[in-house]
């Protein structure tokens, strides 16, 4: 029927599955045509949930599912789950609900067969296989979202440790607070270190200081995971307890718009409660119409409730069930997506067809009381998170949105108001102490105590225990032959005592019921086998038992330094700290293999059945053979040979039984490692009740009463440790079993309070010694990097005196032998009028002009393949092709340099006269030279040879802004090409006689500017006499003096 009606005309069947009480609901849907299509009657619906029909109504009357349709409602008893021939009568389109997972699963492979779409509120894994629940949309946010909105809010503010504190499962009325607490941890295990999980009765105040202590000591970033109701009691103790004073965050999860969400929104009057939230942020969903059109919602639905035929007896609007809202928006999302089908031709009644068309951000679109409408491709709800903070705003506080979730693109950004967040010290809080909550990042001064002592005096203790320590000599042989099932059987004769045999050192429990019929029982025969499979560091080894009575006795490893209770009675000594943790661990060690162990429990655990062996190791005893031992496996503790004093570590709920097993319970023992943790910390060598004055059968029927408020412990005393360690034990003897860790835990939480998190004696020494190594080898590391930096600079001292490789055979020790030179290059240069310019300069400016223009021509050095010899006043030496041969390179490099030294004379300027400008001239040479190092005291790199005196002449009798170079050089350029030569003629050069040289006037390709070349400059010169080098023919213009 409904594929004939036009879009006007739209007949909805819809059949709403929702919760709790009896009631059921029919709503039949009319069209202006007077058509109807009656709602199927369904399961059980609760008030609220049914009460959005009346905002239902409403929006049909706005267009919404029809133009101008009207609703009747009917409402009748009665309750039955959906049904194929219902379904088919009814003519169903749609199923909402219903909120319960468990039967949105089966409901959901019902609508799925019939192929009708179905808007529900249900989240389980399996609800997440799209391809059993093809037709199943989900209208409420995931669970795992608003983990993942914690989880970034965390790395944004770079926390990275925090603690999880909130309801138990057994107590909390909302049926999701397990998945809440599951989706949380899950999201929070990349990159975030979770360091507690605390969970209880909420509903009970008198837990929240307790708790809220121990929260506090393993955790700076408190995540609340409770009901709105218990939120308020929570924080009001976190505030008594100084933990709103900024150094603690308290994060809230609010899954759904409720009355907490509104106050902490909405209310101005109650201004000292809001104080309780100062360190608080509060995750919510964000609120796009703002609060006043979920509020009028909410009003207009309790309104309709008090209807006939409802008659609701909800006493505000408060108390409206978040859930209708979204049961609003699934049918708006539901009719608009009816509309959207029809404009594409396709059949209505086709579920998996519509549930397509809901899928994507760009298919279809609205804005309900619960803020944007939109489903993903998996058919989950994306809705758009806020984190939410406590803010001055005018005369009141409220909470502002500081972060943005985008649930669409699932990233998170902040908002303005993020920079008035009211910080301690105006930062963010640490996520942990500086040295950790367990001390375990700074380093704890230990008083060491003498190991040679500790020993000595152990020795003495155990003598006590010498008249029962044997020598058991098991010959191999007999073992050998000996029946599979009767290993265990040791023959007294094979026992000696304390003689001088060579065999192993072992311990007997002789049992006072000598006989063997016990022996022969089946369930001992099981109790050895299992013993003998028992195999740990931290446990005494079982060896056998020996059957012949009256020496029927158990066979155990010896502990030559006696029990624990024997090192806590030596009262000469204090035990060191490292030594209490150690023992303390093996025993949790100890007691983890066994809880891991077909054993299941020790049973017995107190400081006489844990033995110290020479290694300073525990190893526990006492456990297992209870048949073998006492003929059964309860105790009675009302008999008249019950030792009350031997009961001090055993667990009051065990005390409380008229007889408990020999065996024990895992958290029983716990209990029993927190009251030897107590001997431990106290070094107490009469027991841990030593400081009351009663009886111990006072003392047990204290322990073991359920209806007092303060249940008996030892006292603690916080200057002997930490207060992890005080943590750890509070946390073992609580007086509610499940509270009580396990010994995984107590490991890992042992190891934390350890400083450098090493529990083992040898550990610690091994440690230090490392550490130790490790110091010196930083400072060898420092002192060498040291000694290379004062090397590195002694290393450019030197290479700036003399050549690299001379240097490193001076230091070397080696001696310095001359080397030859074939074919160098050498420049002088010198200040033409230079001794004018120092009688008008005083010594200072001399020394600054020269330091300026050697500074000068050292930087252009550093460009060219070329070596400073030496400066000697206004001379500056340069060569080429030594120390460092490099062919005939070594005449274009000098010569390009001296072009480089003129050009950079025409910027140059005199500091004290800017005026005048030096008159640079140079003259260079080619030829050989021998080049070796003079002198011991300051020696020099020098060059001798008639080539050095040649180029000396040239500069000598160059002249201003010019460059004179002798024959050789000219013919080298020559070959080489480039360099413009002009002849200057023959001179006569004292030593030398006449000699043909050149001026160099440039390089083709070098352009740079250079000083004005003036052939007038020589008054006797005839006509010059240019030489372009690399033309077939130089002029035949001469230059004559």
């Amino acid at each position: 029927m409904l594929a004939r009606l036009s879009e006007n005309e739209i007949l909805l069947s819809i059949a709403l599955y929702p919760i709790r009480n009896s009631r059921r609901a029919e709503i039949r849907l009319v069209t202006s045509e007077s058509r109807q299509a009656k709602l199927l009657p369904g399961a059980m619906c609760s008030g609220p949930i049914c009460s959005c029909r009346g905002r239902l109504h409403q929006v049909a009357n706005e267009d919404t599912l029809c133009h101008h349709g009207k609703s009747v409602l009917r409402l009748r008893r009665g309750a039955g789950p959906p049904h194929n021939l219902g379904v088919q009568k009814e003519n169903v389109s749609a199923l909402f609900g219903p909120v319960c997972s468990e039967a949105a699963e089966v409901t959901g492979l019902l609508a799925s067969q019939w192929n009708i779409p179905m808007f529900a509120f249900g989240q389980t894994a399996r609800l997440d296989n799209t391809f059993l629940y093809d037709t199943y949309v989900k209208v409420v946010s995931p669970l795992q979202r608003i983990g993942d909105v914690l989880h970034k809010s965390l790395e944004y503010f770079g926390w990275k440790y925090v603690g999880l504190f909130g309801t138990s499962s057994d107590t909390s009325t909302w049926d999701k607070m397990d998945e809440l607490w599951m989706s949380v941890e899950n999201e929070l295990r990349i990159n975030i270190t979770i360091t507690a999980k605390v969970r209880y009765n909420t509903k009970e105040p008198s837990l929240h200081q307790e708790h809220l202590k121990y929260i506090s000591s393993v955790a700076r970033i408190i995540v609340l995971i409770c009901s709105s109701a218990d939120v308020g009691p929570i924080m009001l103790e976190a505030k008594q307890l100084g933990l709103v004073n900024g150094k603690f965050v308290f994060f809230i999860l609010q899954q759904f718009e409720n009355s907490f969400l509104e106050e902490a929104l909405s209310d101005e009057k109650n201004g000292s409660g809001l104080e309780n939230y100062q360190s608080v942020f509060l995750i919510g969903l964000r609120s796009y119409g703002g609060r006043a059109m979920y509020l009028d919602f909410e009003k207009q639905v309790w309104e309709k409730l008090k209807e006939q035929p409802f008659s609701s007896s909800l006493s505000s609007e408060e108390k409206v069930s978040p859930y209708a809202a979204y049961l609003h928006d699934a049918v708006l999302l539901y009719a608009l997506s009816v509309k959207e089908m029809l404009k594409e031709g396709k059949d209505i009644r086709d579920g998996k067809a519509l549930v397509t068309i809901l899928k994507g951000y760009n298919k279809t679109r609205l804005y309900g009381v619960t803020g944007l409408v939109y489903i993903d491709e998996s058919g989950e709800r994306c809705m758009d998170y806020s984190v939410y903070n406590l803010q001055k705003a005018g005369n009141s506080s409220r909470f502002i949105p500081v972060l943005n979730y985008d649930g669409n693109r699932k990233t998170i950004s902040p908002t303005e108001e993020i920079a008035n967040i009211s910080w301690l010290d105006n930062y963010p809080p640490k996520d942990r102490p500086d040295c950790g909550f367990y001390n375990e990042q700074c380093k704890t001064s230990v008083t060491n105590v003498p190991v040679i002592v500790l020993i000595a005096v152990l020795l003495v203790t155990t003598s006590g225990a010498a008249s029962t320590v044997v020598f058991l000599k098991i010959q191999k042989g007999k073992l050998e032959k000996q029946v599979d099932d009767i290993w265990w059987k040791i023959n007294y004769d094979d026992i000696v005592v304390l003689g001088d045999q060579k065999g192993i050192l072992v311990a007997l429990k002789y049992i006072d019921n000598q006989t063997d019929a016990w022996v022969k029982n089946q369930s001992v025969l099981h109790e050895v086998q299992l013993m003998r499979e028992l195999r740990h560091e931290n446990l005494v080894t079982f060896f056998g038992i020996c059957t012949e009575a009256p020496n029927i006795c158990i066979v155990t490893q010896y502990c030559k330094k006696g029990s624990l209770q024997d090192v806590l009675r030596n009262s000469d000594i204090e035990l060191d700290w490292i030594f209490k943790l150690s023992f303390a661990y093996d025993i949790a060690n100890g007691m983890l293999f066994i809880h891991s162990s077909p054993l299941n429990s020790h049973g017995n655990l107190k400081p006489s059945n844990c033995l110290v062996d020479n290694g300073m190791q525990v190893k526990l005893c006492g456990f297992g053979l209870w048949k073998f031992k006492y003929g059964k496996k309860c105790q009675v503790i009302t008999e008249k040979t019950t030792k009350y004093d031997e009961l001090y570590w055993t667990a009051p709920e065990l005390l409380r039984l008229q007889e408990y097993p020999f065996q024990g319970t895992q958290k029983g023992d716990v209990y029993s490692f927190a009251i030897i943790m107590k001997e431990l910390i106290n070094n107490n060598e009469d027991g841990p009740f030593h400081d009351l004055d009663q009886e111990a059968e006072e003392i047990i029927s204290r322990i073991k009463d359920p209806c007092t408020h303060f249940p008996l412990r030892p006292s603690l005393s916080r200057e002997k440790c930490s207060e992890s360690i005080i943590s750890i034990v509070r946390a073992c003897w609580d007086e509610n079993p499940e509270r009580r860790p396990t010994f995984s835990s107590v490991k890992r939480l042992l190891r934390e309070a350890s400083p450098e998190g090493h529990v083992s004696i040898l550990d610690n020494m091994v440690n230090k010694l490392e550490k130790y190594a490790n110091r010196l080898e930083e400072v060898v590391e420092e002192r060498t990097n040291q000694l290379m930096a004062e090397k590195r600079k002694t290393d450019k001292l030197l290479s700036s005196l003399l050549p690299s490789f001379i240097g490193e055979q001076l230091i070397a020790g080696k001696s310095v032998e001359p080397e030859s030179f074939d074919s160098v290059t050498i420049c002088f240069s010198d200040i033409v009028g230079f001794t004018n310019l120092c009688s008008l300069s005083s010594p200072l400016q001399v020394v600054s002009l020269l330091n300026d223009l050697y500074s000068l021509f050292d930087n252009i050095t550093k460009t060219y393949d070329v070596y400073k010899v030496e400066t000697i006043g206004d001379a500056y030496m340069v060569a080429s092709g030594l120390p460092i041969r490099n062919g005939i390179k070594h005449v274009e490099e000098i010569a390009t340099l001296s072009l480089h030294f003129l050009s950079a004379m025409i910027p140059f300027k005199i500091g004290h006269m800017p005026g005048e400008k030096l008159k640079l001239r140079i003259g260079l040479n080619t030829g050989p030279v021998v080049a070796g190092v003079v002198g011991i005291t300051m020696p020099r790199y020098c060059l001798f040879g008639d080539t050095v005196n040649m180029a000396s002449r040239m500069e000598s009798t160059s002249l201003p802004f010019r460059i004179h170079v002798s024959m050789t050089t000219a013919n080298a350029l020559q070959s080489i090409g480039g360099y413009n030569l002009q002849g200057r003629g023959t001179i006569k050069v004292k030593g030398k006689g006449h000699q043909q040289t050149f001026w160099l006037k440039g390089k083709s390709g070098f352009n740079v500017p250079l000083p004005e070349f003036s052939d007038n400059m020589e008054g006797n010169l005839q006509g010059p006499l240019q030489i372009l080098c690399g033309s077939a023919k130089p002029s035949t213009r001469s230059a004559l003096l």
